[in-house]
């Protein structure tokens, strides 16, 4: 458990990098990734370079400051020595950086063979302010911590000492002289300091400089090496945005010529792509050609179909209305022979509705007023099914679509008789409209309160012949074509529809575009009537015994009295 919640939990790198706004590496686009490596790596190589460079300078540099030393340190032993071997004088300081070939800043001090100081150390300044010919250099007394310049050791090796603000960083180096005494020499480090520093800020900007014009150069290459991917790409993009699930598809997309090289990396993606396409195509062609030929022969079966179950229905009823007594038998079954002539028609039809709905034939587009609509196939469901308790909800003013008025009353009626048929007796099943405003579309629900579908059901309920289990057991004997039909004519009105069932509540969902403009006051739920069914029926009843329809606005008046 702490291993699984180790390797979900987020890194601190992660972390950090989400409080400042930045994606992981991973999620960068090749091209950023591809810049990013190429500047990373002139960086380290500009670092690497500037690196050994100002080093191999400083080195070259304290190596001839050395050699310097070497040779003032010389030079002041044997102007010393030679003081001390012409008489009982001693030598100072001055007398040392005094002596001829001593460069300006030259450090000068005499310590005893007792280990201090003899004189103040001087340091070899400027030139007198009138200088003569030949005339050398001033000495300058300076005061600093004499502590460095009494630890050195007298072996002539050149060390790097701090004297202070005074005179900074000197390279010193001191000698014995024959009576005992040490020299001491040193040479400021300044220059070397200043070159070296001068050397570091050259190729800092210098390597700056190059990494922004790298960064540039290496954009604009990746850019356009990228275009023949970025059209792989696209390509692929244009392809999976079409609709290669149904009906006639033309799948003449492919990638450019010139980005199908074979010798290049995103020519072998391209050409790749390409025999992909090139098949896929071919897959889909011989499906919808087997397709088209499934339909062609459905309906040519279902045209061929309905005048030999005509006519058996119309023998079956001419015998059963036969004047002569039959025996019981023969008219149970001839009865049973009407029935399912009956059934097989509807079936024949229904196949035959599906097989025009999928070659695309234009159904009617006149206007329609959903709200009569729903008030004529409520009625017709509680006629039909007198023991389930029927609901209609519809907004104060009539909404109307465009489509095919008998298309649309079969989609309700289907969606009806699935309730009835599917849901035990005492059912409370709910027809209501409604109008999406922001959608600008009609929305018609059939809802009911029975056991619900089964969810794995759910997500096949709208394909042809799909059955359910025992808790949704089709007692009729439906076909299994009410949903598919119902899908399909919503879909060729440009609509959709959808379910939500669970135990205790199933909702169809069908919402069509509304004709024109769409009505400015839409139903609400509080807006809604709600009829009972009795009035309904009664309604349909009187229209019916007057031999003649009623006008719509009746209707709506009948429904809201």
């Amino acid at each position: 458990m702490t291993a699984a919640r180790t390797a979900g939990a987020p890194t601190p790198g992660r972390e950090r990098a989400r409080r400042f706004g930045l994606r992981p590496f991973r999620t960068w686009t090749l091209r950023s990734r591809v810049v990013l490596v190429v500047v990373a790596m002139l960086a380290v190589l500009g670092a690497v370079i500037g690196t050994v460079s100002v080093l191999a300078l400083q080195n070259y540099l304290m190596e001839r400051l050395d050699q310097q030393l070497t040779s003032a340190l010389s030079r002041g032993q044997h102007a010393a020595d030679r003081i001390n071997a012409g008489g009982p004088t001693v030598p100072q300081a001055q007398d040392v950086v005094q002596t001829p070939g001593q460069p300006t800043g030259t450090l000068g001090a005499v310590r005893s063979s007792s280990g201090g100081l003899l004189f103040t150390p001087v340091v070899l300044s400027d030139r007198p302010t009138t200088p003569t010919a030949n005339q050398p250099l001033g000495p300058q007394q300076v005061t600093i911590n004499p502590l460095p310049l009494l630890t050195v050791p007298a072996d002539q090796t050149p060390r790097t000492v701090d004297l202070g603000s005074a005179l900074g960083s000197y390279r010193i180096a001191a000698a014995q002289l024959d009576n005992g005494d040490s020299v001491i020499i040193g040479l400021p480090l300044s220059e070397v300091t200043a070159t070296v520093q001068q050397l570091t800020l050259v190729v800092v900007l210098v390597t700056l400089a190059g990494l922004v014009f790298a960064f540039l150069i290496a954009s604009f290459v990746v850019r356009l090496a990228m275009k023949p991917l970025a059209r792989v790409a696209a390509t692929a993009e244009q392809v999976a945005h079409m609709p290669l699930d149904r009906g006639d598809v033309a799948l003449s997309v492919r990638v450019p010529e010139g980005d199908t090289d074979p010798h290049t990396e995103v020519g072998k993606v391209g050409s790749a792509l390409n025999r992909m396409l090139g098949h896929v195509a071919s897959a889909l062609t011989a499906r919808q050609a087997s397709e088209q030929k499934v339909r062609q022969f459905v309906a040519d079966a279902s045209h061929e179909l309905r005048t030999p179950l005509a006519s058996i229905r119309g023998y079956a009823e001419l015998t059963r209305r036969s004047p002569h007594e039959l025996p019981q038998d023969i008219t149970r079954s001839i009865g049973r022979i009407e029935s399912e002539a009956t059934r097989m028609t509807s079936l024949v039809e229904d196949l035959l509705l599906l097989a025009r709905l999928d070659e695309g034939r234009e159904l009617d587009r006149d206007p329609v007023d959903l709200s009569l609509l729903l008030i004529d196939a409520l009625s017709d469901a509680h006629a039909a099914g007198p023991d389930h308790s029927w609901r209609i909800e519809l907004p104060e003013e009539p909404v109307e679509v465009s489509g095919d008025a008998p298309r649309l009353h079969q989609v309700v009626m289907n969606l009806l008789a699935n309730a009835r048929v599917h849901t035990p007796e005492g059912t409370t099943v709910v027809a209501s409209l409604a109008v999406d405003d922001a959608a600008r579309e009609a929305v018609v629900t059939v809802s009911d309160d029975g056991p619900g579908i089964p969810e794995e059901l759910q997500s096949t309920l709208f394909e042809r012949f799909a059955r359910g289990d025992s808790s949704r057991n089709r007692a009729t004997g439906s076909t299994g074509l009410g949903l598919a039909i119902v899908h399909a004519v919503v879909e060729a009105h440009g609509g959709t529809v959808g379910v939500n069932s669970r135990p205790g509540s199933t909702v169809f969902t069908v919402r069509l575009p509304l004709a024109g403009e769409p009505p400015e006051e839409a139903a609400s739920g509080s807006e809604a009537l709600v009829q009972d069914p009795d009035a309904v029926e009664g309604r349909t009843e009187a229209g019916a015994g007057a031999g003649a329809e009623a006008d719509p606005a009746e209707k709506r008046g009948a429904v809201r009295e």
